[in-house]
């Protein structure tokens, strides 16, 4: 049985704006050359040392030449091979970005558009949690398909089920530790779409990626993480950022508002990362895939009489159910759903780098949308207040290890600039 351990900084694992699993760990897969691979491996082996002896009787035949072309060849190949497997990882990351980057941008556009015709952020939130459900299935059809030891959709549920614990999911588990949770994503979701209505989606998504640095703050308070110098600074521009933002709205109570509904929403991101690392600690691909369905089975099950409250009491009232925007409220599921599942298991495919960058890419595409769409003003306070809370995000990218990196770049720098002096020298010596 494995065991979690709640002291993982959440900032080294896959962050993301969003309520997603802090940190998704993958199936542990088999290490090169065992098992089925050591016996390719063997053969091959054997292979190369017939070659081998080929190339070494031809070398002391033919002067050495022969052991030269045999040894460039698989080089060759090598390095061909690397670069391919390289080119495959630049593009699975770039097509990673690029759907972050236009989910997260498409879904806060859309649900600008979606509140002209139905107003009830409250029951949107709810209809796209509901999707949560697909998580489990979609997942287990994937290990079915990818799989070679199959397991029944009962034994992949008892395996996942561990993420809880010795017990497994217990109605005692189900609700002490799923409603927090479901809860605070609730909230996050909420929030965030009720700040839409009265700030710009630049405003909105460019103020949410705060949510980082809120998680390093909780995450060095509750958790005991590392301090890092370069994180203060980077939750010092978050702050900065904010408070430009609300100047260059002119502190009215309009813009006030959404802005605290945006910075409460990260708030409540934050919270459901650092708790999740608390009390569960790290997930594989089928534990976050059953969380996350769990999530939808509770938010199904209970917080369905928050939208119906919501509805009868006139806060959330629409006319009629055959004038609800059913293709909007489901573009605005899928997005979120595509999203979700980007971050939390994206990292298969590309580092969890590049996937927050997708994130910081969205400010930008927000902003030309925004432009096409809507009368927002892009002054100067705006524009710094927005450059440098994406500086800040950056910069809580980086590892913690980053100083001795950069230090070992540097002077890797420093030394091919005196060798190609140094070569430089010689060459003007040989010349005289």
């Amino acid at each position: 049985m494995k065991k979690h351990s709640a002291r993982v900084a959440p900032l080294t694992a896959c962050n993301s704006p969003v309520l997603t699993l802090t940190k998704v760990k993958g199936d542990e897969r088999p290490e090169e050359g065992s098992g089925a691979g050591s016996g390719a491996g063997s053969v091959r082996t054997e292979a190369e040392g017939q070659h081998e002896a080929a190339a070494s009787s031809s070398a002391s035949a033919g002067g050495g030449s022969g052991r030269r072309w045999w040894r460039a060849g698989p080089r060759c190949c090598g390095r061909r091979r690397l670069s391919v497997e390289r080119l495959k990882e630049a593009l699975w990351g770039s097509a990673v970005v690029l759907s972050v980057c236009s989910s997260w941008a498409g879904t806060s556009q859309l649900a600008k558009v979606t509140f002209r015709t139905f107003d009830a952020p409250f029951a949107i939130t709810w209809f796209a949690a509901t999707w949560n459900l697909l998580f489990f299935p979609l997942y287990y059809l994937g290990y079915a398909w990818s799989s070679d030891e199959k397991q029944n959709p009962l034994q992949q549920f008892r395996e996942c089920c561990r993420l809880y614990g010795d017990d497994g999911l217990t109605i005692k588990i189900f609700f002490t530790r799923t409603a927090p949770f479901c809860v605070l994503w609730t909230l996050t979701n909420y929030l965030y779409l009720l700040a839409l209505k009265k700030i710009s989606a630049t405003d909105a998504s460019a103020l949410f990626c705060c949510n980082k640095a809120f998680v390093f703050l909780l995450s060095w308070i509750v958790l005991r993480d590392k301090f890092m110098g370069v994180r203060i600074v980077a939750a010092i521009f978050a702050i900065a950022g904010i408070v430009m933002i609300t100047y260059a709205d002119g502190f009215h109570s309009h813009s006030v508002i959404g802005i605290a509904l945006v910075v409460a929403s990260a708030s409540m991101s934050a919270l459901y990362k650092v708790l999740f690392k608390m009390l569960l600690g790290s997930a594989k691909y089928g534990e976050a895939a059953l969380f996350l369905t769990v999530l939808g089975l509770f938010n199904v099950t209970f917080i369905i009489c928050v939208p119906t409250a919501l509805y009868f009491t006139g806060i959330e009232h629409w006319t009629s159910f055959s004038l609800i925007p059913w293709e909007k409220l489901c573009g605005i599921a899928i997005l979120l759903l595509s999203f979700t599942i980007l971050m939390n298991f994206g990292i298969a495919v590309t580092s969890p780098t590049l996937i927050s960058v997708g994130v910081v890419l969205s400010v930008p595409v927000n902003a030309v949308a925004d432009a096409y769409s809507s009368d927002i003003i892009f002054n100067g306070v705006r524009v710094i207040a927005v450059l440098i809370i994406c500086l800040g995000f950056l910069l809580l990218l980086l590892p913690q290890e980053w100083d001795k990196m950069a230090v070992r770049l540097v002077s890797r720098f420093r030394v091919s600039k005196r060798e190609e002096v140094e070569e430089v020298a010689a060459g003007a010596d040989g010349g005289f």
